[in-house]
């Protein structure tokens, strides 16, 4: 009610007063917006959720659709692709186009194509139908992301590791439910059961609503406060571009990696050792719980120690575990696995916010780009992966993907923020 009336009192009652007035009502408003700050993370968290909720059944089918539809893992891997390569494309031209022009509503449609993907895919009959609704889903990420990525930002109250935390913690539960969903609803059942996530769906559509109308009031504040954000730190243009560049270097690592596990891992432990389709599941939910618990405590760590740093724990903390994991039975992969889930996830909020540190004022560009390129190398290397599965085996293919986050060492050139502050 604070906003409204304020409303009304600057743009009907201020030709009668003075400038000052509209400063005091600004801050009024400004109050009010800080009160709702952590609600709106909580809102957007559980939004986040319930959007890669329904992403996330789509590699939780892959199971059930390559022994229903006799695909190679070539045809995997391109499913995998259709729904990532949408993603990495489209995010960062929704992150630049609204920069310019702010879209409270467009979550909205981001969580519609994403339902609408899920719909066909309980309904598809062919790999064409698939491939389409992985397009659709991929098409909701991308309009998803952005927005959710800045407000997250702007709501943080400059805790902007917590923030993204919070954020990724919720999207990460959703990816973690997936597999246990289809485990004990779809695989004893029919493929048509997909439909039930509408309820996801729903839910996801009132939070979100919440958070747009938040949102659209935060943008008419703005009004009055309408300074450009510029950098806290002390780094040129050129030094910022390659700080960005190593970022992109380390996500590339980092998903390439976990695109092999996110795909493949359950293909990888019915081959090894001779698990259940509903077995896999459960064991890639215990990599997806680590996964998300690790995001959430990655954000307050790089708050407090340093983003640098923690990105360096990932990098080099988390390799003896990914070159053991392949010789590993079934019990020390699931405790591996679990290792490598808690270390390697920990960092994606630091690297975020890194990034939106060097260049604040292009919040949704920014977003956009990483997880567009995120999506994008998860998109490529799945395809190429799924080409070798086919060619050589599952096992062999996970031993050379075990060597792959030792690239991320090149986290070692960027500059530590903390030390040329202005």
């Amino acid at each position: 009610m604070i906003f409204y009336k304020t409303l009304i009192y600057n743009y009907c009652l201020y030709p009668f007063f003075m400038n000052t007035s509209k400063t005091i009502e600004a801050k009024l408003i400004d109050d009010s917006f800080k009160n709702k700050a952590f609600s709106i993370l909580i809102s957007i968290g559980i939004a986040h959720l319930m959007n890669d909720l329904l992403q996330g059944i789509l590699p939780s089918m892959y199971p059930i659709l390559r022994q229903n539809y006799q695909l190679s893992f070539f045809q995997i891997g391109m499913i995998t692709f259709s729904f990532q390569f949408t993603a990495s494309i489209l995010q960062p031209i929704v992150g630049y186009y609204s920069d310019k022009y702010p879209k409270p509503f467009s979550q909205l449609y981001g969580l519609f194509f994403s339902s609408l993907g899920i719909v066909l895919l309980s309904f598809a009959k062919s790999f064409t139908l698939i491939l389409i609704s992985s397009i659709l889903v991929g098409m909701g990420s991308a309009v998803f992301h952005p927005e959710a990525g800045r407000i997250s930002n702007l709501a943080s109250g400059g805790k902007f590791g917590i923030a993204q935390s919070i954020f990724q913690f919720g999207g990460n539960i959703g990816s973690a439910l997936a597999p246990l969903i289809v485990a004990l609803f779809i695989v004893p059942n029919s493929q048509h059961y997909l439909l039930w996530l509408l309820i996801a769906s729903v839910i996801g559509f009132v939070f979100v609503t919440k958070v747009a109308y938040w949102y659209r009031d935060y943008l008419i504040l703005n009004k009055y406060n309408n300074k450009s954000k510029e950098s806290n730190y002390l780094l040129s243009r050129k030094n910022v571009k390659l700080a960005i560049f190593i970022l992109l270097l380390i996500v590339l690592t980092k998903f390439i990696y976990s695109a092999s596990l996110s795909t493949y891992y359950s293909f990888y432990l019915i081959d090894k050792f001779g698990l259940t389709i509903k077995q896999a599941q459960i064991h890639m939910f215990i990599f997806l719980i680590a996964h998300m618990f690790g995001t959430l405590i990655g954000g307050p760590i790089g708050d407090k120690l340093g983003r640098i740093h923690l990105i360096w724990f990932s990098i080099f903390g988390a390799v003896p575990f990914t070159l053991l994991l392949p010789y590993a039975n079934l019990f020390y992969t699931d405790i591996l696995i679990i290792i490598i889930g808690l270390i390697m996830s920990s960092a994606f909020p630091a690297i975020i916010v890194y990034a939106l540190e060097l260049v604040p004022h292009k919040l949704g560009m920014i977003s956009g780009l990483f997880y567009g390129f995120a999506f994008g190398i998860a998109a490529i290397s799945t395809a190429l992966l799924g080409v070798l599965i086919d060619v050589t085996s599952i096992g062999l293919v996970f031993k050379i993907c075990s060597f792959i986050p030792i690239l991320g060492a090149v986290c070692y050139f960027l500059p530590n923020l903390n030390t040329i502050k202005k």
